[in-house]
């Protein structure tokens, strides 16, 4: 039973590392394509009941965002991992503009997003913080992060 929690900014990398790394193992939870915090936590509730393995891809950019999922897949007995997608502002806004439809989302709307950004730690209640970098060719660097 494990649940991991994706922290970072729009364009951060996020689905993409969840793609490669956990797509054909954890239930990817977004509130993007569920639209709305109700049908959420009705698929969130379902999967903790159900010890599926989790994956929250949203922004999750605050300590309050967090530990929402945190303190309710505690209460299952389920096993915390974060990843936080460190990036930089630049970086973000030229990934954005490479995307299309609605996936581009408004400049200011990163801006805000990404001046929210609470860095995860371990006192949050992982077990294990994660930092993702993006690197050439859609790779990634992982690295554990400790106390």
């Amino acid at each position: 039973m494990q649940l991991i929690i994706f922290t970072g900014v729009q364009a951060s990398g996020k689905s993409t590392f969840y793609q490669q790394y956990f797509y054909h193992t954890h239930l990817r939870i977004n509130l993007d394509m569920l639209k709305t915090r109700h049908r959420e936590n009705i698929i969130f509730e379902a999967a903790l009941a159900s010890k599926t393995k989790i994956v929250i891809d949203n922004t999750n950019m605050t300590r309050s965002d967090r530990a929402r999922y945190i303190q309710r897949a505690k209460a299952y007995g389920f096993e915390v991992i974060s990843y936080y997608f460190e990036t930089d502002l630049n970086s973000t806004l030229q990934r954005n503009s490479q995307r299309e439809g609605k996936a581009n989302i408004p400049e200011k709307g990163v801006k805000a997003t990404f001046y929210r950004l609470e860095i995860p730690n371990i006192t949050e209640g992982f077990d294990t913080l994660f930092t993702v970098k993006l690197v050439e060719n859609n790779g990634f660097s992982i690295h554990v992060i400790s106390d």
